[in-house]
């Protein structure tokens, strides 16, 4: 009860009954949130009980949700001329208490990013993504964010990036997100990026290398490198070499490089067993788009192998990470063959 009492929840008898200074929300997809006016936070679990719920079923007849300037969720009764933000449906909620897995395995192909973030507070955690405006990124983003982290959208486009940092603030307009200019095909980029990120004076906590291209056309980058290997590879490694030494003084922190199975059927040695630079940014004669896009895929793992046996021992780990099978994403859009190939595997992948 003193616990209780120290936190301003003992002025109500139900487990269900909010305390002075709370209100509860929804966001557009229907989950409950709560806030607290005192202390202008919000949380997803309720202040007394600690149940995370959403709202069940459609609105009423007559009812319609709208998004304010702000980006709040509100709700417009038409048959009685009045607007509101609380939900119709509040009264019909539904405790979110999913089935704990009877299997070895806790989370599937089947498991989404909100799933797998349930239950974690975020807050003060601050992330950079790369290649976050879309696809597996802004998917992460979003997730990450809605559960409280600080998120740096790092996008070649910043354009692309504000919108979707504006579809992210639909979801919860207090969401800290924000959209910052990374092009990998540019060294001077990279480093552009870092001294601006560093120049926030902030922590980092976590970095997602998920940007990558998938079978371009044979170019050189204006750094004279071939185009895959230096976006999906080498524009990483130097972006995290620039950020070392913000994530030793943010540990624990970690990196995520997200690879792909297919660096199994590639290789980076010569006939002798020693590494040919050559295949790593080959000449137009030499380049084929798909094993350039595998060999950069190993390139990945090699690096975040080698960057945990470095850093761990600094409070810094690395993993890289195979995000699912012929995952339907707009990685295929250079080749019409690939568009077609990804979109009759659909009915078999994964969804964003």
């Amino acid at each position: 009860m003193a616990a209780l009492k120290y936190a301003g929840l003992e002025d109500t008898d139900s487990e269900e009954e909010l305390p002075p200074g709370w209100e509860e929300r929804t966001t557009k997809d229907g989950w409950v949130y709560y806030a607290n006016h005192l202390e202008e936070k919000t949380q997803w679990e309720h202040p007394k009980s600690g149940k995370r719920k959403r709202v069940a079923g459609d609105l009423p007849y007559g009812w319609e949700q709208e998004t304010d300037e702000n980006g709040q969720v509100y709700f417009v009764d038409h048959i009685n001329k009045r607007t509101t933000y609380l939900d119709p449906r509040l009264a019909f909620t539904v405790e979110d208490n999913p089935v704990k897995p009877t299997t070895r395995q806790k989370y599937d192909g089947n498991s989404t990013a909100m799933e797998i973030l349930q239950g974690r507070d975020l807050s003060g955690k601050v992330v950079i993504i790369t290649g976050a405006n879309s696809g597996i990124g802004f998917e992460t983003a979003k997730s990450l964010a809605l559960h409280g982290a600080c998120v740096i959208l790092a996008c070649r486009s910043l354009a692309r990036g504000n919108d979707a940092v504006q579809r992210i603030l639909g979801e919860w307009h207090k969401a800290k997100v924000e959209a910052m200019t990374l092009d990998l095909a540019s060294l001077q980029s990279v480093q552009h990026f870092a001294e601006a990120f560093k120049s926030k004076n902030l922590p980092l906590h976590i970095l997602i290398c998920n940007a990558a291209v998938f079978s371009p056309p044979w170019s050189l980058t204006e750094d004279g490198l071939e185009s895959t290997f230096q976006v999906n590879h080498l524009g990483h490694f130097y972006l995290v070499q620039l950020l070392e030494d913000v994530l030793r003084q943010s540990s624990p922190a970690r990196v995520v490089v997200v690879s792909s199975e297919s660096h199994r059927f590639t290789e980076i040695k010569d006939s002798s067993g020693k590494l040919d630079f050559s295949l790593l940014s080959p000449s137009k004669k030499e380049y084929w788009a798909m094993l350039a896009y595998n060999r950069s895929k190993l390139c990945n793992i090699l690096f975040s192998n080698e960057l945990n046996r470095r850093l761990s021992p600094h409070g810094v780990t690395s993993n890289s990470v195979h995000p699912g099978n012929m995952m339907y994403s707009s990685l295929h859009r250079n080749w019409w063959v690939y568009t077609l190939l990804f979109t009759l595997a659909r009915p078999f992948t994964k969804s964003m």
